[in-house]
Parts: C-alpha cells; sequence; structure tokens
C-alpha cells in the first residue's frame, strides 16, 4: 500500500517522558480506517534511524486524524539515535512525516464471549482503540492497567470508554487482581497483553498455569530484551556463493545490508515478522518474538534481526 504524507497537528506532553500525536493527512483528506490493535510504522528521516511501530488509540472509523503515543526510550542514550528520540527532540506542530497504512496482529477475536484486557505503561495503547470498538459494537470487555504514578496515559479516556477498569500504580496489589480476573473467567473469554516483555510473561504464565489454551492468549510485543552480542558465526549466501562471518554484536540483517542485500524489515528487535528468511545447515538461536514454537523446531528460517546461529556450523541463507 501507498505510503502516507502526515503532518503534526498537535502535540501533547503532559505525561512525563510520553508525547502524544496527533497526525492528519498532509492534503486534508480523510485517513484509511483501522481495525482495533491496529499501529502505523513512522519512517524516521534521519540517516541510521529505524522506522518504528506505534498503535493507533483513536477512532477507527474513517478517522480525520491518527493520534500515537510513544514512550521516550531509557536506553537512548547509550543504544544510539531512536525513533522515540526524534519524535520527542525533533518533531513540532506543523512537521511532516511519513507514515505506513495502519495494520493490525492484534485484533479482538469478534466471536469471543468477552474480551479480557491486561496492559502495562505505553502498552495501554492497543487497549484503548480495543475499548473504543467494544462500546461502539457492545462487546463486553474489561481491562486492567498497571502504570507508574505520573505516567497515566489515557486514563480519562479509559474512563470515559468503559466502568470495568481496574487501574492499578501498587505491583503486588495488581498481580493479585489479575491472577483472581484470570481465574475467574467465562468460557470463551480471550486475553490480550500488552507491555513490557517481562509483564507479559507473568502474566501470560499466569494463564497458561490456570489452564488458558494458547488460542486464547493475544499478546502484542513492543521489542526483545536487551540481547547479548552473541557469538561469531559463519554465512552463505545460496544466490551468489558468497560466504562471510557474522561477528559479535552485528545482526545477520546488519551483516546482509552491509552486502548490498535488500532485505525487507521493520522493527529490528524481533517482534514484526518482516525479515524472516529461509535457512538450513546450522543450528539456530532463535531470539525472536515472532515465529511459532513448531516454526522453532522446523530449523528453517529465522529472524535476522536477533536470531542467530551457534557457530558449529556455515548458515546457509536462501536468497
Amino acid at each position: 500500500m501507498t505510503a502516507l504524507k502526515l503532518t503534526v497537528a498537535a502535540v501533547d506532553d503532559s505525561i512525563e517522558n510520553v508525547r502524544t500525536l496527533t497526525l492528519t493527512h498532509v492534503d486534508g483528506a480523510p485517513l484509511p480506517s483501522f481495525t482495533p490493535g491496529s499501529h502505523i510504522v513512522v519512517e524516521c528521516e534521519a540517516p541510521g534511524r529505524p522506522t518504528n511501530a506505534y498503535s493507533l488509540t483513536g477512532d477507527g472509523i474513517a478517522p480525520d486524524a491518527y493520534v500515537i503515543s510513544v514512550l521516550r526510550r531509557a536506553d537512548e542514550i547509550t543504544s544510539g539515535p531512536s525513533g522515540s528520540q526524534w519524535i520527542h527532540d525533533e518533531l513540532a506542530v506543523g512537521d511532516t512525516l511519513i507514515a505506513r497504512p495502519p495494520r493490525s496482529a492484534f485484533a479482538p477475536v469478534l466471536r469471543a464471549r468477552r474480551h479480557l484486557l491486561v496492559a502495562a505503561g505505553i502498552g495501554i495503547t492497543p487497549m484503548v482503540s480495543h475499548l473504543r470498538s467494544a462500546k461502539l459494537w457492545g462487546r463486553e470487555t474489561r481491562l486492567y492497567y498497571i502504570h507508574r504514578p505520573g505516567r497515566a496515559a489515557y486514563v480519562d479516556t479509559i474512563r470515559e470508554l468503559t466502568d470495568h477498569a481496574s487501574i492499578h500504580t501498587e505491583r503486588a496489589q495488581f498481580a493479585t487482581d489479575v491472577s483472581v480476573a484470570l481465574a475467574d473467567q467465562p468460557m470463551g473469554t480471550h486475553l490480550y497483553v500488552c507491555g513490557p516483555a517481562g509483564f507479559i510473561e507473568f502474566v501470560s504464565a499466569t494463564a497458561a498455569a490456570l489452564g488458558w489454551p494458547a488460542s486464547r492468549i493475544h499478546i502484542e510485543h513492543f521489542g526483545s530484551e536487551a540481547l547479548d552480542p552473541g557469538e561469531p558465526f559463519s554465512v552463505r549466501v545460496r544466490s551468489t556463493g558468497e560466504e562471510f562471518p557474522v561477528e559479535p554484536g552485528v545482526s545477520l540483517l546488519e551483516a546482509l545490508e552491509r552486502r548490498g542485500f535488500d532485505i525487507p524489515n521493520l522493527c529490528r528487535r524481533g517482534v514484526c515478522g518482516e525479515c524472516r528468511i529461509p535457512v538450513s545447515g546450522s543450528v539456530i538461536t532463535h531470539r525472536d518474538l515472532y515465529l511459532t514454537e513448531d516454526d522453532k523446531v522446523a530449523g528453517d528460517s529465522l529472524m535476522a534481526c536477533v536470531s542467530r546461529a551457534d557457530g558449529s556450523q556455515t548458515l546457509e541463507v536462501a536468497l
């Protein structure tokens, strides 16, 4: 789909380290509608900065604006330029940016008897569009949300959209309430979780221990945990026969790009699935958040942005 050229119509910095942007079409045209849980990908203009995906929090039906909220990454000083840094420090009202049209891998399951939303921090953003849709269509929905004191993003909006929201700042009480909620849902409830990786692991593990089938647990990741540099390994490109090493701290994606290979990619954090490539010939250390366990056991593809070979054999890439 054709990229969108958007204008920054408004900026809200009222919550510490969270910048909310209202974006309109540069020509004033209507914007594409989107399903709940959708995001847009904002392309940072400065060289070396990645594209980033941000959840849409506004009304998804024939919107005249997109609204996104961006958390300033705590590691951006040490990890180099980031999309959040650019948005926080450089974008202003009247500026333009390029975004890819909305898409979603976190939409509500329409056949669900109830929708249970559990979010932490900026992970509340995809839940806001879920709540808007639930109110419009009369879907039974419950929300559990924890945030740091002073970081209560979208709380007023949440209270306008639902009477069934449990909002916390204390971890222990939140963990207790979520565990109780997970143990006391009607059959046919679907669970949606978004937040830091450790938080997602806690909620999904608790649900699994209580008997929730994997098919009813839906997860929206913002990124993988910080990864160690990894061991070096060798790569052979099937189409050219070229063979080269991938050093510690360098991803397979980066190594291929340096040699002129154009690999589709988006998040560069092992989340979106864009850089999946077929491979063979080596044991893979999967460090992504996209492939299923069956995919990983098959061992015939990997996410080039984060996953690596173990170094025992040359990894052959089917490019």
